[in-house]
């Protein structure tokens, strides 16, 4: 019964012993691929986490000056005629 499901189980513990020998021999780069294929997961679970927390976006930070409420004088003195 057990010779049914080797050629399935065969290609992931190959695998899981591949990651563990690159993990032991170079864990600079085997971490780093485990760093990059978190950032997907992230993208997709952190925001419904953040707002089950309450988190709420931040007010947008203003792109103009506003302009007083009365009339404009204009500028003299500095070079202007």
């Amino acid at each position: 019964m057990a010779s049914i499901f080797r050629p399935f189980t065969s290609p992931f513990r190959n695998t899981y012993r591949y990651l563990q020998r690159q993990a032991h021999e170079s864990p600079v780069i085997f971490y780093s691929c485990v760093l990059g294929a978190i950032g997907p997961v992230m993208l997709v679970t952190v925001p419904p986490i953040r707002r089950y927390y309450g988190w709420r976006k931040p007010e947008e930070i203003p792109t103009t000056y506003p302009l007083p409420k009365r009339a404009r004088r204009p500028v003299q003195g500095y070079e202007d005629e």
